[in-house]
């Protein structure tokens, strides 16, 4: 494999030129004008739907373009003027595009799948939108009247104040109190320093800054109660109004996952936290501390291995590692490596963190900020998983069917991330790194599958009581976390009454039942990686069906295709079965 010279994307793959961008805005705004023109005659007969669609489908994939293209334009460099500007424009346009194609789900959700099956019979083209014809009228109980529609978009705005609160309180309003450091220096305590505080081998400086963290979100637990309590008012009161049982039935209507793949997750970890109990022991074994605390959970167990991974060297490991997907995943891995589909390196005004964007028409992209860490590593086989998925999909379905939900999205990226720890696994150079790739899996595991299940587990209760009529006070919500993590992680942990306020800095917990996502998505990909490398018969070939489905089927029957039930408890007993056996296996070596 030969890596370009340039480290920077390409973004010539796209746009030659920004101009070339400012003219697909004129057409994407032309596109607009001319849907606008359809209001009141969208559907009239199977041509005047086919056309309609048609031009919709092409106003989404230009504007798509557009908006990828002046994103990462902007992400390389968010000093320039240009790149400020072009987004600038981005926003303006799109926003008019929503007001000018709002019409369209109304004006459709006046006919029926009985309207849709007859145009069809006149005009075959038309079948290509079956999936999506039967997911948009299987909503249509749940649409109101033009008026309650326009009164329920008014509350979801309304609904979207309540984080605005949180952040502002946290973010803007609240100084930063300072702590005592390791030196005696005062060190100020913030949400961004947090982790690399909380792994510091200091414990009265570990403590200290926890304290003062939690704290901060102790003195405004009542603010706090009560922007998240208006935050699930809102959800149930959306949901109502739409005709769902409950809020949490609404919010995985979206994807039409059923309620027991969110309900399997919860009880399935419930009945099976005994691991993560031992996990608890070795830990306060490991460090000699009597009384383990919740800023204790960040210590490395194993230190760090003096080990530098040059870029090309990464790009060798993720492509041993995800070599048993065969020689078809092998060339787009090559290709994105190769030909300056990653902007590689931070620099200054780079978008921090990493992504990977892409849409139909255009190969992916990705932003990385590599700076040569076994966590770079990783993080650059996350974001190709995501770029195979985006590629697969884009290549194998019609650009309706091209995008994914983030039900499946994390399941590519995560298998990608399985293979190469289990590569790296079976050729590790010492005992050294053997223990530190074991303790980062477990901590991985720990925050990804327990901890993202245990908050599913409290918006479940929260949103469950003020169905039942009972308000959120702060007592009550601080009461809830704590017993959590009670019984979650066992007697082992010193619950202290300042742990009780971590709720309150969960950002997630204003985009209702939405983490439980992250501890389906790793457990999918466990089951599914645990398939590929044990050799199970056809289970690549089922892998590729899943990452070609893109949204043609519903997220629960497509991950069926790749041989995973996340109906089942089996997925979940699979990771459970990872977390205790990896444990183990670090027990043995501590």
């Amino acid at each position: 494999m030969k890596l370009n010279s340039d480290s920077t994307w390409d973004l010539a793959d796209m746009f030659p030129d920004d101009a070339a961008w400012e003219r697909q805005m004129e057409e994407v705004r032309a596109l607009g004008a001319q849907l606008a023109a359809r209001r009141g005659h969208a559907a009239d007969s199977a041509g005047a739907l086919m056309e309609t669609a048609a031009l919709y489908d092409s106003l989404n994939r230009k504007g798509a373009q557009c908006a990828v293209y002046a994103e990462c334009r902007f992400h390389t460099d968010m000093s320039s003027p240009r790149g400020k500007e072009m987004v600038g424009k981005l926003e303006i346009l799109f926003t008019a595009l929503g007001e000018q194609t709002a019409f369209l789900a109304p004006e459709l959700m006046r006919y029926s799948y009985a309207d849709f099956e007859r145009y069809c019979a006149e005009c075959p083209e038309l079948k290509i939108y079956d999936q999506l014809a039967k997911d948009f009228f299987a909503r249509k109980e749940h649409v109101l009247d033009d008026a309650g529609e326009a009164m329920l978009t008014r509350m979801a705005d309304l609904g979207g104040t309540y984080r605005q609160v949180f952040e502002d309180l946290v973010i803007n309003d609240t100084p930063s109190p300072e702590v005592e450091g390791p030196d005696g220096t005062p060190v100020k305590v913030t949400e961004a320093g947090y982790g690399a505080a909380l792994q510091n081998p200091d414990r009265p400086f570990r403590a200290r800054y926890y304290n003062a963290l939690l704290g901060l979100y102790g003195g405004h637990i009542n603010t706090l109660s009560s922007s998240y309590y208006g935050k699930v008012k809102a959800d149930v009161y959306l949901a109502k109004s739409r005709r769902y049982p409950s809020a949490r039935a609404a919010a995985l209507a979206d994807n039409f996952i059923p309620e027991e793949v969110y309900d399997n997750l919860v009880s399935t970890a419930r009945a099976h936290t005994g691991p993560l109990q031992e996990y608890v022991s070795l830990r306060k074994r490991v460090l000699g501390i009597e009384d383990f605390h919740f800023y204790d959970f960040f210590v490395p167990l194993a230190k760090e291995v003096a080990r530098a991974y040059p870029f090309e060297e990464a790009a060798g490991l993720v492509m041993d590692a995800t070599a048993p997907l065969g020689p078809d995943y092998a060339d787009k891995m090559r290709r994105a490596l190769e030909n300056r589909w990653i902007d590689i390196y931070p620099k200054q005004n780079k978008q921090t963190g990493a992504y990977s964007t892409g849409t139909y028409g255009f190969h992916p992209y990705m932003l990385l900020n590599y700076d040569g860490t076994l966590e770079d590593v990783f993080t650059l086989v996350h974001e190709l998983g995501h770029s195979m998925h985006t590629m697969y999909s884009c290549e194998n379905q019609p650009f309706v069917y091209s995008d994914y939900s983030i039900f499946c999205a994390e399941v590519a990226s995560t298998a990608n991330e399985q293979l190469l720890y289990h590569y790296l696994l079976d050729h590790c150079e010492s005992q050294e790194l053997r223990r530190l790739l074991l303790a980062k899996h477990l901590d991985d595991l720990r925050s990804t599958f327990y901890r993202q299940t245990m908050f599913a587990d409290f918006e479940r209760e929260t949103h469950a009581r003020v169905e039942a009529g009972e308000p959120l006070l702060p007592a009550t919500l601080c009461g809830i976390h704590k017993k959590l993590n009670e019984d979650y992680y066992g007697p082992e942990l010193v619950v202290d009454d300042v742990l009780s306020y971590e709720w309150a800095r969960i950002p997630h917990y204003y985009r209702g039942f939405y983490v439980y996502q992250y501890a389906t998505g790793i457990s999918a990909a466990i089951a599914i990686s645990n398939r590929i490398l044990a050799g199970t018969p056809g289970a690549v070939e089922d892998y590729k069906k899943f990452l070609s489905g893109g949204s043609s089927s519903h997220p629960i029957e497509l991950l069926r295709t790749a041989g995973v039930d996340m109906a089942s408890p089996q997925p979940i007993l699979d990771t459970v079965a990872e977390f205790s056996a990896t444990l183990d296996e670090l027990k043995k070596l501590i």
